[in-house]
């Protein structure tokens, strides 16, 4: 067998883990369906998915083979290339926006690094970016659907993504203003040196800012209580009511892969990444395989733990009315989100 240049090892290396991060993302999503499924199930005093393998862990294989099976419907008078093509919008940014995501410490092999896709030093603005295009997938659908129901849907989507985008990005200027770059990588390392003290939401006093991402986060991602946009009783399905077999799995699919980079991002911000929330309090031990394998458990933890508090507001909040939805946006994350980069500010000001 030939000598492989140092180039095509590098581009074997890097299809290797796109392959491997697209696989356990997918997967990820399938089981964070089931976990909401059986939490919700157990606050609400019952099973939940119990019966397809042992304690229902192979229900979202289930799922899947019954939407892959259902039959694919398109009606009469929508707009079919661009009905087609929103699903794919949709899913397809929701999917991309991992690769700049660190999801271990730094581990280099053959000069390439293991544990993310692409280090990219302005990798914060990337996923905002990325994300932001997901929402033509949402405006495309309802418009292109022909039905009153998905358009007004899609109309609720697009105000509410767009005018929660401004506090969600203006709650993350704090933590960018602290680390002094917008890799995502260099901001983790800005919150290693002492652990849990060090995170952002601790140390970096940025507790207001979280609590902005966080209320921001869930109507960025069309979740209760802010699941307007798809809201039962008022709108049938909303945005995907026309939508059916695997065009509906590609939106389902992207909301859950969108509440992972949400609990991503989270994490690398104010969490420390997949440093240890202990720091350098006990030894570094078994080398650095072992250590690198330690940042990817403490990562997954933290990620867990978002998704949990995810489903738990999910199972215990009311929806929001349309009105109150806007104006808490507007009137209360907005202004609050502006006096939180003021004192960051001013206090790095007077640090300096």
């Amino acid at each position: 067998m030939p000598n492989l240049s140092d180039f095509q090892v590098c581009f074997l290396i890097t299809v290797l883990k796109i392959v491997v991060v697209l696989v356990i993302t997918l997967t990820a999503v399938a089981y964070t369906v089931l976990l909401e499924r059986k939490v919700i199930g157990r606050m609400q005093n019952r099973w939940g998915p119990s019966r397809v393998g042992p304690f229902g862990l192979l229900q979202p294989l289930a799922d899947g083979i019954k939407l892959f099976l259902k039959e694919d419907l398109t009606p009469m008078l929508v707009q079919k290339p661009l009905f087609l093509v929103a699903p794919i919008i949709a899913l397809g940014c929701a999917l991309t926006s991992i690769a700049v995501v660190p999801f271990g410490t730094l581990t280099t092999f053959k000069g390439v690094d293991l544990f993310e896709i692409a280090n990219v030093n302005i990798g914060l603005l990337v996923i905002l970016g990325i994300t932001s295009i997901g929402v033509y997938g949402i405006a495309l659908s309802g418009w292109s659907s022909n039905n009153k129901y998905a358009l007004l849907g899609s109309l609720r989507a697009t105000s509410q993504v767009i005018s929660y985008e401004l506090a969600l990005g203006l709650s993350l200027v704090g933590v960018v203003l602290r680390a002094g770059s917008l890799n995502l990588r260099t901001i983790v390392d800005s919150q290693s040196a002492h652990g849990a003290l060090s995170w952002n939401i601790l140390g970096g006093f940025q507790i207001v800012a979280f609590f902005i991402y966080l209320m921001a986060a869930y109507a960025e991602t069309n979740r209760s209580p802010f699941d307007l946009p798809e809201a039962e009783s008022e709108l049938v399905a909303g945005y995907h009511t026309e939508y059916s077999s695997m065009k509906f799995a590609m939106f389902f699919m992207a909301e859950y892969a969108n509440m992972i980079t949400v609990a991503c991002v989270a994490t690398l911000l104010f969490f420390g990444g997949a440093s240890s929330p202990f720091g350098h309090l006990f030894p570094d031990f078994g080398g650095p395989w072992v250590h690198a394998g330690l940042s990817i458990f403490w990562f997954v933890a933290k990620i867990f733990a978002f998704l949990f508090l995810y489903i738990w507001v999910r199972s215990t909040l009311p929806r929001f009315r349309y009105d109150q939805l806007m104006g808490f946006g507007w009137k209360f994350l907005m202004p609050v989100a502006i006096l939180n980069i003021l004192a960051t500010s001013l206090v790095l000001a007077f640090k300096g």
